[in-house]
């Protein structure tokens, strides 16, 4: 096959996304004061996205070095798993954000951590039964004909994650939709009983907003293009549209370890540490509640 600029674009991404979130899976796998939930779900967040760009870089591998409709399959199996997963992480984790604000009282308890284990458990089982749909028989290259943008994947199960990405979009959107509501009397609650400036909490409030913009507002720009091509889209169409709609798509897995991982302190001191030579696994942590991730 003659090589596509496209696919190079790709490869490129699946490498960069691998090098990132194997960064953030080996730290939190190695150091055992990360075993807190909201932990967890970034390692699970990190997992996927791993998955996701080492799929691309298979992908690309055997599409152009040993062409195999059964390998193929296999591939984008794999593909649909990890972007599956990495979109449920997500909501987990603001599902966690959510649930740290509106029970801060009780969300240090056991019950969190069966709650987190339950999450992954759900999120991981959804992922691999979609993944496995392709590989079972669920795929086009009988007939051509039911083939969707994304080859083998059918249109109605391409239709199936399309719907299922919009009704994650819309639980996210209403869940940080709350947790703004919740920061923002918090604020106003903080500023009154320590006599704060109004420009103090005004100050506050807005910084609390904008990183919950720029969370949602990512995930949303990365996302819908290809989600709403994958609804309107045909197999017919020029194949330059589903590159140009899923190449930013996997932005989104790019992103995730600079906005969900790297942002947090105690990770950020596990890297300085290891940059320095002096890593240990029993150094303290203060574990800070999920809204500070």
């Amino acid at each position: 096959l003659a090589l596509n600029p496209w696919d190079v674009a790709l490869c490129v991404s699946g490498t960069i996304i691998s090098c990132e979130n194997a960064i953030v899976v080996v730290v939190i796998f190695y150091t055992p004061a990360f075993r807190a939930p909201m932990f967890l779900l970034i390692g699970s967040l990190a997992s996927a996205d791993l998955l996701a760009g080492l799929g691309l870089i298979l992908h690309f591998a055997f599409v152009y070095l040993a062409p195999s409709e059964a390998v193929s399959l296999l591939t984008v199996g794999l593909l649909v798993t990890s972007f599956t997963a990495s979109v449920c992480s997500l909501l987990t984790i603001t599902i966690d954000r959510y649930l740290s604000l509106y029970n801060a009282l009780t969300y240090y308890s056991e019950r969190t951590v069966t709650r987190t284990y339950i999450m992954l458990i759900l999120t991981w089982g959804a992922s691999i039964c979609y993944g496995l749909l392709p590989v079972m028989g669920w795929n086009c290259l009988k007939e051509p004909p039911t083939c969707s943008i994304v080859r083998p994947l059918t249109k109605n199960h391409l239709i199936i994650l399309s719907v299922s990405f919009f009704m994650v979009f819309a639980v996210m959107l209403q869940l940080y939709v709350q947790i703004c509501k919740i920061v923002c009397r918090h604020a106003h609650q903080i500023a009154v009983q320590r006599h704060f400036l109004a420009s103090s909490h005004y100050v506050t409030t807005r910084k609390g907003i904008a990183t919950l913009a720029i969370i949602l507002g990512t995930f949303a720009s990365c996302w819908l293009p290809f989600a709403v091509y994958c609804l309107l889209g045909d197999y017919t169409y020029p194949a330059l549209y589903t590159y140009v709609t899923l190449l930013p798509a996997t932005y989104n897995s790019m992103l995730n370890p600079v906005i969900y991982a790297f942002r947090n302190q105690e990770i950020q001191k596990v890297l300085w540490a290891v940059c320095c030579g002096c890593f240990s696994s029993t150094l303290p942590f203060r574990s800070h509640s999920p809204s500070d991730v």
